[in-house]
Order: structure tokens, then C-alpha cells, then sequence
């Protein structure tokens, strides 16, 4: 199952097990059980404080529990942890280990605390690159507390149960049996929903902050970019993000990152906020913006935040980025997460051997109907336009495809459900006005891109898109307010040019109180 440099690395990494472990799988008379059993095998070579058994009973074949601590600690894999779920496998081996995980002290003793018993399940898939977060906490969390038990359940090799229990996006958490959380989740985000009091006692914390040179609102590209050059001046520097990395978390691969030749989002937003956490920056995770009021020319302007705190600044720099349009129709709502998506790559897999549509014809809807025609039965791809506005290359591997149906000039006007998932749609025809219906099991949007702006209110100046009118320095209109990135009118939303604009608006910021005498 491993590689000989894999295995090297892995027998390094349980070089820092604390104390004994035990792997014990349940296995069928299947490919994939013996593919199981040869990597539980492999794992247990590596370390002398690894067994491996195989005569476990639970339901769920082929799957494999990470035991330790005298059976306190339990983290289970229903599948193979391969692809982007390695690394997860890795750090629970560690975890359960008695290694202990990089995380605030003052959350792992939150964890710690939690009363009461929590069985997780997360359904993922191999492809997804928001899954690993959400397993990798719950399995933290399993290491951490005896009364949480966590299962890792590959959706594409447990089809039935993703059927019965209505699974339709991945990462999908269940708590003793009933729909926790969709999407990508933190450790810190899970435990204020599990602990109430911790978003009180954040917020109090937050409130009690002196007023900073600069504040930053948005930890994706930009915000870490204004950051970073912020604290390098050696002034009093806060961010606040209610997710950090944003929308870098939700792309897959980056290869137009200029002296990167290869990445992929999750990777590079951790290293964001590593390198922001290398300089002296209060960062303030897990916390979103509810409104601006600006201080005026000499004042502090105040950011109030829903958890009820507020902070304030000298200056402010706005980099909350932009988030996935929704088409605006009946029905989309209502079928969100059960056959309406908005990631081909996580939620693909799902979806193997059915029928699928792709609403958008841009670039970014002509690769996702190219990856899921590697997995669904067919893909119907619905553009408004007359013609695929993808580049050339991507729309000649479109046509290649034999299971492929582009419908051009064509207007959603309704998803279809049965009251539990979606069945279908309908488009108008723009050239004939007539309706058609597609029968189908998913739908995958992918029509661009929306500011978030609608917390600011007419707090500064807006575009008619929404977008936070700026000028050549990322100021705003009000003075000692600046913005940067996607939720901008800076055109051409890529990542490489919100880090551009994130530290123009920051070295703005700093003339500015060079300049006011702040």
C-alpha cells in the first residue's frame, strides 16, 4: 500500500508516540479489506508501540479503530484514509498516541472539558480537501476526551448508508445519529457549538482589547498579505476572521501561483496563517463581522462582531472576501447539501454513476463538468450565454467527452425535489422561450462569485455589484478605511493579486497614521 518514502516518513512520524497504540480492524472477504489489512499491517511494522489485531466487530467492513490510552481514546477510519485523508491518519496515530496536537492550550482544555457522551460520524470523500479539517478536529477531540468517539466514513465505499442517510455533501458530521454540521469546520468552530459558554468568554476576551494601529477584517489572501506588512512595521496589529484562509479553502489545485509551480487551497492557508502567527499579530479565529462604524477622519473606527463583542482601530483594512453566487431560484434553497452543490471536487464522488448538471459555462464550470464526467453517468452543462465562455483548451477536452451535454443559451428557472433530494430541473430555452426539464440527481453551481458586504451597510461606499469602491491605494471612502481582494472593484479576483492589494492597502494604512499623527 506504501511507498518506500512513505513508509520512511512514517515510521519517523511514530517515532514520537508516547505510549502504545492498538489497531484493530474489521475486515470482509473483499479487495478492499485486503487492501486494509495491508496497510494496518504496514503501520504496525513501523513502531514497536503499534499491534495490530483483526477479529474487530463493528458493522461498518472494512474499517479499522486507532486504540490507546487503556482503551480511552478511539478514533475509527470506515475506509481507506488514502489521498488527502493520509495526513489525517498520520496525526490520529499520533494523537491517540499521546502526542500532543498543535492547537491553543486554552481550546485543548476545552475539548478536555466537555461533558457528556458524543459519538461523531463524518462522512468524507478522497478528493475533498475540506474533509481533512473537519476529521482531523473530531479525531482531536476523540484523542483528547474519553466520551467522544469518532468515525471517519468514506462516502464512495459506504454508498448504501450515504443513500439511506440522505448524503448529499461531503464533509457531512453526525452526533449520536443526527445531522451536526456541513462544510468545513475548525476544532474551535466545533467545540463553540458543543460549548455554548466559549463564545461568551471569546467575546469577552475580544472586548477587553485595546484598540489596534490596524485592524484587519478577512483572513483569506489579502488579509493575511495586510497583516503581515502591518506587523513588520512594528505596529499594533489584529486580524479577525470568521474562517482563515476564506475561499483559498475551497479551491483544490493552484497553478498560477507565480514561483509555485503546484499547491492546493487548504495547504496554502495554512501556511497563511502560519506566517502571519510567525509576527505579532492577535489574531481572533472564528469570528464574524457584523457591522462597521467609522470613526470619521481622527477617531476609532469600531467593528462590532455577531458573537457581541466589538473592536476597534486606528485603521481598518476590509478583506472579507467573496463566496459562491447562488442562482436565485426555487427550489436551490431548499435542496442545498441534498443534490444541490457548490464543490465538484468534494461532493463528486457522491455522486458515481448518476446524472448530474453543471450550471455555468465559464471556466470554472467547464473543468468541473470535465472531472465529474470521470465519475457520474452524465453531465448536462446549462450557459446563459450563447456560447461556452471557457478558455479553448478546457471546451476541446469538453467536447471529447461522450457523456457530455452542453445546452447554450439556457435559463435555470427551478430545481425539482421530492421533499428529501433533488430529482431534476428546468431551463428555458432564451432563443425559442420554451421550457425543458432534465431529470437528474445533482446539480452543481458554478456562475461566479459574490462580495461579502452586505454586514457593512452603507457603512462606505459600495459598487452597484456590491463590490467596496476603492481607489489606487485600497482607500475607501471613508478616511483610515481601506480594503483589499475579491470583496474589492479591483478586477481579475485571483489570489496572487489580493496578496498584492492586501499589502498595498497595509502600507496605505501605515502612511495614513504617519501622516493623521494617530
Amino acid at each position: 500500500m506504501l511507498d518506500a518514502n512513505t513508509t520512511a516518513q512514517l515510521k519517523s512520524y511514530l517515532g514520537n508516540l508516547r505510549r502504545p497504540i492498538e489497531l484493530v480492524a474489521s475486515l470482509e472477504a473483499s479487495p478492499k479489506s485486503a487492501e486494509m489489512r495491508s496497510l494496518v499491517e504496514e503501520v504496525a511494522a513501523q513502531s514497536d508501540l503499534v499491534t495490530a489485531r483483526f477479529d474487530g466487530d463493528d458493522a461498518r467492513k472494512p474499517s479499522f479503530a486507532i486504540r490507546g490510552d487503556a482503551g480511552k481514546a478511539e478514533a475509527v477510519f470506515a475506509g481507506l484514509p488514502m489521498g488527502h485523508e493520509f495526513t489525517s491518519l498520520i496525526l490520529a496515530l499520533l494523537h491517540v498516541g499521546g502526542h500532543p496536537p498543535k492547537e491553543d492550550a486554552e481550546l485543548v482544555d476545552a475539548v478536555r472539558a466537555l461533558e457528556g457522551d458524543f459519538t461523531f460520524e463524518t462522512f468524507f470523500s478522497l478528493s475533498c480537501q475540506n474533509c481533512p479539517d473537519v476529521v482531523q478536529a473530531l479525531n482531536i477531540m476523540a484523542a483528547l476526551n474519553p466520551n467522544i468517539r469518532h468515525t471517519a466514513i468514506d462516502g464512495a465505499l459506504f454508498q448504501d448508508e450515504v443513500e439511506r442517510r440522505q448524503v448529499m455533501a461531503v464533509p457531512a458530521v453526525f452526533l449520536n445519529g443526527e445531522p451536526f454540521g456541513q462544510g468545513r469546520m475548525d476544532l474551535a468552530q466545533i467545540v463553540a457549538k458543543l460549548d455554548t459558554g466559549a463564545v461568551a468568554r471569546a467575546a469577552e476576551k475580544i472586548a477587553a482589547k485595546e484598540p489596534f494601529d490596524v485592524l484587519v477584517v478577512g483572513g483569506g489572501p489579502g488579509g493575511a498579505a495586510a497583516a503581515i506588512y502591518a506587523a513588520r512595521k512594528g505596529i499594533r496589529t489584529g486580524i479577525v476572521a470568521e474562517r482563515f484562509g476564506g475561499q483559498v479553502l475551497d479551491t483544490l489545485g493552484i497553478e498560477n501561483f507565480v514561483s509555485v509551480q503546484h499547491t492546493e487551497g487548504p495547504k496554502l492557508a495554512a501556511q497563511l496563517e502560519a506566517h502571519v502567527k510567525d509576527y505579532d499579530v492577535d489574531v481572533m479565529n472564528v469570528q464574524e463581522a457584523a457591522a462597521l462604524i467609522p470613526g470619521g477622519a481622527n477617531g476609532l473606527h469600531e467593528v462590532k462582531l455577531k458573537s457581541g463583542a466589538s473592536v476597534k482601530g486606528k485603521t481598518v483594512i476590509l478583506s472579507t472576501g467573496a463566496r459562491w453566487r447562488q442562482m436565485g431560484v426555487p427550489g436551490e434553497a431548499e435542496y442545498r447539501n441534498k443534490g444541490v452543490a457548490y464543490c465538484p471536487h468534494c461532493d463528486g464522488p457522491l455522486f458515481k454513476g448518476k446524472r448530474v448538471a453543471v450550471i455555468g459555462g465559464g471556466n470554472s464550470g467547464v473543468e468541473a463538468a470535465i472531472d465529474l464526467a470521470g465519475l457520474v453517468a452524465h453531465v448536462t452543462l446549462i450557459e446563459f450565454d450563447s456560447q461556452l465562455l471557457a478558455d479553448a483548451v478546457l471546451q476541446t477536452k469538453l467536447g471529447s467527452l461522450p457523456n457530455v451535454t452542453v445546452i447554450t443559451s439556457a435559463l435555470t428557472t427551478e430545481v425539482l425535489g421530492n421533499g428529501e433530494k433533488v430529482v431534476g430541473l428546468r431551463y428555458r430555452d432564451r432563443n425559442r422561450d420554451e421550457e425543458h426539464l432534465v431529470e437528474l440527481e445533482g446539480i452543481f453551481v458554478q456562475i461566479g462569485l459574490i462580495p461579502n458586504t452586505e454586514w457593512l451597510g452603507d457603512a462606505v461606499a459600495l459598487s452597484d455589484r456590491g463590490e467596496i469602491e476603492v481607489d489606487a491605494r485600497g482607500a475607501t471612502s471613508q478616511p483610515g478605511i481601506f480594503a483589499a481582494g475579491d470583496v474589492t472593484t479591483v478586477p481579475y479576483k485571483q489570489i496572487v493579486i489580493a496578496m498584492g492589494e492586501g499589502s498595498k492597502a497595509s502600507l496605505s494604512a501605515f502612511d495614513h497614521l504617519i501622516r493623521s499623527g494617530a
